[in-house]
């Protein structure tokens, strides 16, 4: 009876262990929507807000409001539950427009320009996040340039963007009110692929452009806080590669990490690179080949994934590779655990063919690759995430990751519809789920197609924002019109802990 006894014990012991771990993973894995905010529109309204996160002070939304005399732009602040806090108006001059904004601190800033002035100077509107008062910089700009970046750091503000197809970031510190072009760039076409600020408000600069030998590298400035040249390092492929694009993630040893694609030519990507870089700019450089990855081709239908994988093994059993040629574009770097994980996206070109004439009808996404490396930049595991219909015409990122130690989670919004799906390494915890967004009042109903500019966006912790703009029909109610159009933003949290 007594080995009976704790037999039984161990029994229940597990059982309840083995149900409180399903529990816990199922309340992990759930998308919950927490409220909902809406603001009406006029049925033939074009000028929708766009919307920036400031973390646990809330969502600011603005737009701009045209008029005769001059534009205005709009800025609604609204608190973590979904509540106005206030609304305010900042006065623009004929023909200014918001080319960019950036969040930092208790503050947004808001990059101006005129339209039709190439030449001219730009203004960074300063607002205060807690209550909307502002101020403006008037920043001087002798360049020509097409401004296609923008960042504020510690006291500066930079706008990176292009010349002539040469890229090149114009620097301007507030406490000065000075401007000047960062040392350092090219004389010759090249992509300016990443801006990115560190804590001690230092920046790191990421251009790719070919070397004396044709091959496209990666040149990786360093600049302090004050816009001065610390550290280039140049990243050079093999014979017969080219890094395309990359990157950057600092590391707490400092130092650096460059994830990208490569490729036999300039256009399509053969597979991921992986390059560690340490404080005296010396570097190794880790390829993968698409073929090299477990989960890659997940996203086809099972017969053709099957070819495929079998056509990769009768090549590796003959002691051979075989070469993909895919556009992907890598959109997060970010650490997690001893780990880093590399988010990227797949997708092609899409064209129309009327009258035999080929025109552009696109970017379709096919699906989301995951990769965990370790800190020597050697592959631990990867996974994959289908998109299915996202087809747009301007290159953004749809996919967005929440890494925990129960589970990475991997979302996108799709018209009225949140897909999600929740890996652990190479493993698939909980296949693709589809959670409809919740509406506002009782009987609420929104027909197919008439959700449009839906996005997913980080806000703060495990909650996300939904928006966009619908169209509205409600026969039950009497309170609300039969049918309204809308501007929405819907909490959407990744367990009941919102």
């Amino acid at each position: 009876m007594f080995f009976t006894s704790i037999k039984l014990k161990w029994i229940s012991s597990s059982l309840g262990a083995i149900l409180f771990t399903f529990l816990h993973l199922a309340c992990f894995g759930q998308i919950h929507q927490s409220g909902r905010f809406e603001l009406p529109l006029l049925d033939n309204e074009r000028d929708y807000y766009e919307v920036v996160s400031v973390q646990g002070q809330g969502i600011i939304l603005y737009r701009t409001l045209y008029y005769t005399a001059g534009n205005q732009i709009e800025v609604v602040r609204v608190d973590t539950t979904l509540k106005e806090v206030w609304r305010g108006y900042v006065q623009l001059n004929v023909n200014e427009v918001i080319l960019f904004t950036h969040a930092r601190q208790d503050m947004l800033y808001l990059l101006i320009k005129n339209r039709y002035n190439v030449q001219g100077d730009f203004a960074i509107v300063a607002l205060k996040i807690e209550n909307g008062t502002y101020f403006s910089y008037q920043v001087p700009n002798l360049i020509p340039f097409t401004p296609t970046e923008f960042m504020v750091t510690n006291g500066s503000a930079l706008v990176g963007g292009y010349f002539n197809y040469r890229p090149l970031i114009l620097h301007y510190n507030f406490t000065l009110q000075q401007s000047k072009i960062l040392p350092g760039f090219f004389n010759e076409p090249g992509e300016l692929t990443q801006m990115k600020p560190n804590d001690d408000g230092s920046v790191d600069v990421i251009v790719s452009a070919k070397n004396f030998e044709k091959r496209k590298s990666l040149w990786i400035r360093n600049y302090d806080a004050e816009g001065s040249l610390v550290k280039t390092t140049i990243l050079e492929p093999e014979e017969k590669k080219n890094l395309i694009f990359g990157r950057s993630l600092k590391m707490p040893n400092g130092e650096q990490v460059i994830s990208g694609v490569y490729g036999r030519y300039t256009d399509y990507s053969r597979g991921i690179f992986v390059a560690s870089v340490n404080m005296l700019g010396e570097y190794s450089i880790k390829y993968y080949q698409f073929a090299e990855l477990e989960h890659f081709f997940n996203y086809m239908k099972a017969r053709r994934e099957k070819r495929v994988k079998e056509k990769i093994e009768r090549r590796r059993v003959k002691g051979k590779k075989i070469k993909f040629n895919y556009r992907v574009l890598v959109q997060e770097l970010i650490p997690f655990g001893n780990q880093y994980i590399l988010l990227g996206e797949a997708f092609y070109t899409h064209y129309t063919y009327p009258g035999n004439v080929q025109l552009f009808d696109g970017y379709q996404y096919t699906h989301a690759v995951v990769i965990g490396f370790d800190k020597n930049g050697k592959l631990m595991w990867d996974n994959s995430f289908e998109i299915n219909d996202v087809k747009t015409y301007a290159l953004e990122q749809y996919v967005k990751i929440y890494p925990q130690k129960e589970g990475i989670i991997l979302l996108y919004l799709y018209e009225n519809t949140i897909r999600s799906k929740i890996i652990s390494g190479s493993d698939v915890l909980e296949g693709k789920s589809l959670d409809e967004m919740k509406l506002k009042f009782e009987g609420d109903v929104v027909k197919e197609k008439e959700t449009e500019s839906s996005k997913l966006d980080y806000w703060y912790g495990n909650n996300f924002i939904a928006y966009g703009v619908q169209k509205i029909h409600n026969m039950q109610n009497l309170e609300v019109d039969a049918t309204r159009k809308v501007f929405f933003i819907n909490k959407i949290s990744t367990n009941k802990t919102p």
